[in-house]
């Protein structure tokens, strides 16, 4: 754009935007937030506004678009959910008062992750701002988030990329800060998953950063943790007194699952809809506060591994189960407490108003009501979490005596203060009660000595107060006592001597009034801003109790059990079920299953049709897992388990189109994710491994997948496949248990029957799975006849071998070709049957033939060699 003379606003303006060219800047002009140059292009675009130009006269206008001050809110939160940063200058005189160009300055710089002012959809969710800095040599990660509304503050040491990945896709965060020196790809990783970068030159260090991360010892996050803090500063400019002080945390120190089996197990994200419902979060949502669901889907995501932990949660689930009218009572207190942690948020901002204050009071007065329910059925165990939740009286007395019961939206037009709280301020709304008095009064008056019944006294902000008159009423005005003041199409406005009097001690003290009611609420603000610790404490023990009275609920409503946890290496659980899927099919259609893994089982091979239930059955151990961790019973009729430490899952089929790789890259990547990092703690979950690849390829790889676990790691593995070969295993690896999944035919129709049972499926139902699906009948017809040709070409194939086997079997020495059939089937004695399939074997042509006729014929050799 050509350069061209600015005026003193535009130059103000330039000169502010320049310090933040990656946001738009809302710059306040009077009513309105205005946005100019490529900002105004843009801006109008995504925000659908009019743009217009400012210097239209100019050889080079000026594109400028603009949104009410009213509605700011709404078009920032467009942006920043795009992925867009605002900052708001603001006006930081009054233009009425000054001269010249009036101050402005950018009050906050809102960003996808420091956006606090959430709406009722995302009330349980977290908004986490991350950060991550490298070591010198790019190979180790220091990491740290936080959630600026409720004021969580955490840090970890992570040892790769892996796991720095794992993390950013977990917390589902939208920005991230970054430093200089964090390694290209990294940077670029994080711009492939959708993240917003920041950066943040280092400041001096400060009194609140220090007291945030005095717990931290390790330097590399000490150095993540306060460049998190300084961008915090940097972009909010106001108070941090809500924040906590940062805690360090291991992913070990819960239940490792990497964000692909949070996906792949549908935790709290439908993998097909991307929103919550279908979820085991959806299931399990039965909390009736917005900080309690939060803490919902944090226990979700991070399931414990501290066994007595695990223990006292589901003592107190127990406890709530077993008394149902104390429950009502408490989901009922429960129902009118707000939103704890961020009302401490919006205090600490200095955002909150009248409302918020009372929602605090609504809040806290529940506490007294909620902590005696919960003493009435509490056990010793029980009373240790009581401990936490404590009434907050001074709190609720101070916003009783200070605050209206329905005070306005804005705290600075007045209304806010009840009367008697303040002597001074009695004194102002007396004088202006009286003073409105007075004009009712002039009003009645003047009508009556001018005889013109339809005067009126009124008000604006700009002419003040005055005596308007309709023009078919202006021969009656008294000239000698009247002033004109403004002229309207249908009316004159007039003052008197005697009303400019009283307007100017009207509006001193309306304005003395406003004033002082708002010194007094930014009083009584700073005052609870002092409590924001204990109002933090509370939130968190409300929220706790709420999380395991939604399990209570869910463990009646949906028949789940307490379950046993064994130090034992073994797995009993009886009748489970998928609670999600059970919820959508309802209880009588959904068919229960046993898992069964005794110490000397490790591997469970799951054989059967698609669409049988497979996949089900092994998601639904995984969720009784995380369900029993999380601390809430599990849908089975009884269930022992041990605490895992890790879950890994290889189950769907999807290219990573973040780093571009194949189906099957991404299959062998989490298979080896799991071989290289599973221990005998773990849980393993791998669907249909190998299928990726060529027949004889994936085959071998499943196989020798499966022996490495079972030799090398032991874990407790659940591993479904359709190469029904692979259930020889458990001749020569003596932990695999071979289960497939019942089917049968019924008048040509395959029927899933859903249940477990022990040994492998006697065959694959490929074209009856098919026709399931809708394919139509005259392609199921043609792959019949398909198949039919197959086989009886295998079989011409075999007869034309045996006649060539005949042939050579007279040039065999009988001792040579005994010798030859025991090396190769180790039995005492070798039939007929067994020297045709041994010899076929030996001449077979691997490379001329598809894998569907390999499958068949090695079909054949069983069925012969079995009917011996």
């Amino acid at each position: 754009m050509a350069k061209q003379a600015q005026t003193p606003m535009m130059v103000q303006y330039q000169k502010i935007k320049d310090q933040y060219p990656d946001a738009f800047l809302f710059y306040r002009l009077g009513d309105f937030y205005e946005m100019f140059n490529d900002d105004a292009i843009k801006g109008s675009q995504l925000l659908e506004l009019t743009l217009t130009n400012r210097s239209r006269n100019a050889k080079h206008p000026i594109p400028m678009c603009g949104v009410p001050h009213k509605a700011v809110k709404n078009y920032i939160d467009i942006l920043v959910d795009q992925g867009y940063k605002v900052a708001i200058c603001e006006q930081m005189e009054d233009p009425r008062l000054t001269k010249g160009m009036v101050k402005r300055e950018v009050i906050q710089l809102v960003t996808p992750g420091t956006q606090v002012d959430v709406g009722s959809e995302n009330a349980k969710t977290n908004n986490y701002l991350t950060a991550v800095v490298s070591n010198e040599n790019g190979q180790e990660f220091a990491f740290a988030y936080v959630d600026l509304s409720t004021g969580e503050l955490k840090v970890a040491d992570l040892a790769n990329q892996a796991e720095l990945v794992n993390e950013l896709v977990s917390l589902q965060t939208k920005e991230t800060v970054v430093d200089s020196k964090l390694p290209t790809g990294i940077q670029e990783t994080i711009k492939k998953l959708g993240i917003l970068r920041s950066t943040q030159p280092e400041l001096p260090v400060n009194a609140s950063v220090s007291y945030l991360s005095q717990d931290v010892a390790q330097p590399l996050m000490r150095r993540v943790l306060k460049m998190l803090l300084d961008y915090i500063q940097t972009t909010q400019k106001r108070s941090l007194s809500h924040l906590k002080r940062a805690v360090v945390y291991e992913p070990s120190d819960f239940l490792e699952m990497d964000h692909n089996s949070q996906y792949n197990l549908e935790l709290t994200r439908n993998i097909r809809t991307g929103k919550k419902s279908g979820t085991l979060l959806w299931l399990l949502d039965q909390t009736k506060t917005a900080m309690g669901g939060r803490k919902l889907k944090q226990w979700i995501e991070r399931p414990l591994v501290n066994s007595n932990k695990i223990n006292e949660r589901h003592d107190a689930v127990g406890i709530l189960l077993d008394h149902y009218y104390e429950r009502n009572q408490l989901q009922d207190e429960l129902i009118k407490v707000y939103d704890l942690e961020r009302l401490a948020g919006r205090i600490a901002f200095g955002s909150v108003n009248g409302r918020d204050l009372i929602q605090l009071k609504t809040s806290l007065q529940q506490v007294p009501k909620i902590k005696y329910i919960l003493e009435q059925i509490a056990d010793k165990s029980f009373k240790d979490m009581l401990t936490k939740l404590v009434p907050l009286d001074d709190i609720v007395n101070k916003i009783e005596t200070a605050i209206v019961a329905e005070p306005p939206i804005s705290i600075t037009d007045g209304g806010v203060i009840k009367d008697g709280f303040d002597d001074q301020l009695d004194k102002y709304r007396d004088a202006t009660n009286n003073g409105q008095k007075w004009l009712a009064e002039l009003e009645a008056k003047e009508r009556k000595v001018t005889g013109i019944n339809n005067l009126k006294v009124g008000f604006n902000h700009v002419f003040g107060y005055y005596i308007e008159v309709t023009k078919v009423n202006l021969s009656k005005v008294p000239v000698d006592r009247y002033q004109r003041k403004q002229t309207l199409a249908n009316a004159e406005r007039f003052s008197t001597p005697e009303l400019k009097e009283k307007e100017a001690l009207i509006l001193e003290a309306q304005e003395q009034s406003k004033a002082l009611e708002y010194k007094l609420f930014v009083k009584i603000r700073e005052d609870i801003k002092k409590t924001i610790k204990r109002i933090q404490d509370l939130a968190d023990a409300i929220a706790s109790f709420d999380v395991l009275q939604s399990f209570a609920a869910v463990s009646e409503e949906y028949r789940f059990v307490r379950p046993t946890l064994t130090n034992q290496h073994e797995v009993a659980v009886k009748d489970g079920r998928h609670p999600v899927v059970e919820k959508v099919l309802g209880h009588q259609q959904y068919v229960p299953n046993n898992v069964e893994m005794g110490s000397d089982t490790s591997v469970l091979l799951i054989t059967g049709p698609n669409m049988s239930g497979k996949s089900t059955y092994m998601r639904q151990m995984a969720l009784a897992v995380i369900m029993n961790q999380m601390g809430c019973f599990v849908p089975a009729k009884k269930a022992k388990l041990p605490v895992f430490d890790k879950i890994f899952t290889r189950i769907g089929a999807a290219d990573d189109l973040i780093s571009g790789q194949s189906t099957f890259m991404v299959e062998m990547k989490e298979a080896n994710d799991a071989i290289e990092n599973a221990t005998p703690n773990s849980l393993i979950l791998f669907d249909e491994i190998g299928r990726g690849t060529a027949t004889y390829d994936g085959m071998a790889l499943a196989q020798a997948i499966i022996e490495y676990v079972h030799n090398n790691i032991g874990a407790k593995t659940l591993f479904s496949t359709h190469y029904h070969e692979l259930t020889t295993l458990d001749e020569s690896l003596n932990q695999l248990q071979n289960v497939h999944v019942g089917a049968t035919e019924s008048n040509g129709e395959l029927v899933f029957l859903h249940k477990i049972q022990p040994g492998p499926a006697d065959k694959s139902y490929g074209i009856h799975v098919a026709k399931l699906a809708g394919l139509p009948n005259n392609l199921l017809s043609r792959a019949n006849d398909i198949l039919t040709k197959l086989e009886k070409q295998a079989e011409d194939d075999q007869i034309d071998r045996n006649r060539h086997d005949n042939h050579q079997v007279q040039s065999v020495t009988p001792k040579a070709e005994e010798e030859e059939q025991i090396s190769l089937f180790p039995l005492e004695t070798v039939d007929d049957n067994q020297a045709e399939v041994v010899s076929d074997i030996k001449k077979l042509d691997l490379m001329s033939k598809t894998p569907m006729q390999i499958m068949n014929q090695v079909y054949k050799w069983q069925q012969k060699i079995n009917r011996e």
